[in-house]
């Protein structure tokens, strides 16, 4: 289970939203587990989006895994 303040990544692109599968957001509301708001912040510190997403667009993060950067393109 998903819980809020969890770190997550997306598993799909959302071009609307200049996010990317693999992007690292932070759950910040849990829908009693039908779907989550999520966070989504440059290293920087700027919040890109905040978006409603069902389970399936995202995943925790996994053991042994590693962040990756890329840079955010314009709005």
């Amino acid at each position: 289970m998903i819980t809020e303040l969890e770190s997550v990544v997306l598993t799909v692109d959302l071009p609307d939203h200049r996010l990317r599968q693999g992007d690292i957001g932070t759950v910040v509301l849990n829908h009693a587990n039908r779907g989550y708001e999520v966070e989504f912040v440059t290293l920087g510190g700027e919040t890109l989006a905040v978006v409603s997403l069902a389970p399936e667009q995202l995943r925790p993060v996994g053991h042994g895994e590693i962040a990756h950067v890329r840079p955010v393109e314009a709005a």
